[in-house]
């Protein structure tokens, strides 16, 4: 039973190393580029005059010349430009990439053609391309929060797109009316290509990887989340209508998404290019153009990190755009205990470890039962593998083997030995390993998170795969030292486990790697606490059968017979 367990605990682990690392859609390499914002202010005195001209539509507006416009709050500096009022840039101040440029969620190097986000759509393409390339006037308030665009022509045709940045959030609320003449024109709203941050790369060599996800497709209607692999959505477009919650396009850390955009229809395209800062690697985009029902109301928008705390301070359903997968009943609770700690620790290395702790004392009364079990099957081992080389000439379909089994539970009644008692504690931490795998893959508050000397961050692999051979010769040592229940051969094979599990956590986030590391060892040491009080086993070895030939008194013949000495 207890080789079955870790057989278990092994083939669980290949699934899931395998869905992450080649399973999964593939996420572009990370490229490093420097965001160019420029505080400009209007380049007209006369901006405001016209911006009213235009609400009344009834004065063409000609912005003149191409400028650019900043919001800015305590966590995002945002630049528009006037050319078809767009965003032009969507830096997220208190997140950096590998070489400690600030993450902008706007996509740069892309194709001729491709829109800004906050483009806008109209049934008409060539008066949406008219719209998307005008140049408009523009003007942001003195709290550099809020900004207007303007534009009308002489054709009748005005448009109006305001902006505006919530005073310390990631959240902007966009409200967008195009009307020509009388008549107001539906309005599709543009996000994407995006996200734009190139996520992490786990280092050089022939084990670098990308840590991120390719984006996809994320909608939710109140009851549950739908997300559509990039994929699946360049196999065709991807549509969906409806009453949303909240709707919108990530990747592994960041998303752009529309906030309770009430009833909708949203449209998700693909695009794969190569990036020349990216080392000629492709790179994979969505873009979503929703088309809100309500169009009286402004559309707010999220663009920003997926970290906990912050998705719930904005909606407390919203957290459900972090995919934590079957195990977010307990990675949730996991994350709010490692954050505890971090508030003491400073350091997210040492808060893993400390919260490795906490959890192997929780379960150190299931890890000494198991102990226990398991010296208990060692004792009666010899006995229950004398009754099975008793049985062992017998077919599988035997009904004697009934018998069998049937001496091998008294003996295990008798002696106190109940494999299943071994097995099931075993069985209850598995769910913490999962969890705390599902935790470390997908928190950002772990990305770019320093331990200590080489690991400099813990979301990636060891650049030096020191702690995945640790752990492998940590589990050595634990396999070792455990109890033998089985045959040489089965035990032979538990040993090369070790092997099997560092290949794994070679490209495993380093977060990961210690947990596992620190939990053997944990092990290790409970293990010495156990035998230490059970002291030495004590191995009951069955006399030999002895078999004699008699002579039946009378019948002339002989026959064999088993008793036991």
């Amino acid at each position: 039973m207890e080789r079955r367990t870790l057989l278990a605990a092994l083939l669980a682990f290949v699934v899931l190393y395998v869905y992450q690392t080649y399973v999964a859609p593939p996420s572009p390499q990370q490229a490093t580029h420097t965001a160019s914002v420029t505080q400009q202010a209007p380049s007209t005195s006369s901006a405001a005059s016209q911006a009213a001209g235009a609400t009344a539509g009834v004065n063409p507006v000609d912005a003149g010349a191409e400028d650019e416009f900043t919001l800015e709050n305590s966590v995002v500096r945002a630049v528009f430009t006037n050319r078809g009022g767009r965003l032009k840039s969507w830096v997220l101040k208190n997140y950096i990439d590998s070489k400690g440029v600030a993450v902008d969620l706007v996509a740069r190097g892309l194709p001729d053609g491709q829109a800004l986000p906050l483009s806008i759509e109209v049934e008409d393409a060539a008066q949406s391309t008219q719209l998307n390339q005008a140049l408009y006037a523009g003007q942001v308030d003195a709290s550099r929060e809020r900004v207007v665009f303007t534009k009308a022509d002489a054709a009748g045709m005005t448009a109006r797109k305001e902006f505006e940045l919530d005073p310390s959030s990631f959240v902007l609320s966009a409200k967008v009316t195009v009307s020509k003449g009388d008549r107001s024109l539906p309005v599709g709203l543009v996000w994407g290509p995006g996200p734009g941050d190139l996520g992490a790369t786990t280092g050089g060599g022939f084990f670098s990887r990308d840590v991120s996800r390719a984006p996809e497709a994320i909608l939710y209607n109140g009851s549950k989340v739908e997300r559509v692999s990039f994929a699946d959505v360049t196999k065709a477009q991807t549509v969906r209508q409806g009453a949303f919650k909240f709707l919108g396009v990530d990747d592994h850390y960041f998303i752009a998404a529309a906030l309770a955009p009430g009833s909708a229809s949203v449209a998700f395209t693909g695009l794969s290019h190569v990036v020349p800062e990216s080392g000629e690697r492709q790179r994979q985009l969505l873009t979503m153009v929703l088309r809100a029902q309500d169009s009286v109301q402004p559309v707010r928008f999220y663009i920003g990190p997926k970290a906990f705390d912050v998705l719930k301070a904005v909606d407390p359903e919203f957290v459900r755009a972090i995919n934590f997968g079957f195990w977010s009943w307990l990675a949730v609770p996991f994350l709010g205990v490692l954050k505890w700690i971090y508030g003491f620790a400073g350091n997210w290395g040492w808060s893993i470890i400390t919260l490795t702790i906490l959890m192997n004392i929780v379960i150190f009364p299931l890890r000494h039962k198991t102990a226990i079990s398991m010296r208990k099957m060692q004792e009666v081992q010899p006995q229950m593998k004398a009754i099975q080389d008793r049985y062992a000439g017998l077919k599988t379909t035997d009904p004697a083997r009934q018998k069998m089994n049937a001496e091998i539970m008294a003996l295990y009644k008798e002696k106190g030995a109940n494999p299943v008692s071994g097995c099931i504690p075993t069985l209850l931490t598995f769910p913490l390993l999962f969890a705390f795998y599902s935790l470390l893959s997908e928190s950002i508050e772990l990305r770019s998170a320093p331990f200590a000397f080489w690991i400099r961050d813990l979301s990636v692999h060891d650049p030096y795969f020191v702690t995945p051979i640790l752990m492998g010769g940590a589990m050595l040592w634990q396999q070792w030292m455990t109890p033998a229940t089985g045959d040489p051969a089965q035990r032979k094979m538990m040993m090369f486990m070790p092997v099997v599990f560092v290949g794994m956590f070679l490209t495993l986030p380093s977060g990961l790697a210690i947990y596992y590391f620190v939990n053997t060892i944990w092990g290790i040491g409970q293990q010495y606490f156990t035998n230490w009080i059970l002291g030495p086993p004590v191995v009951q070895t069955p006399r030999p059968s002895a078999e004699r030939r008699v002579k039946s008194v009378g019948s002339g013949r002989t026959e064999s017979v088993e008793r036991k000495s």
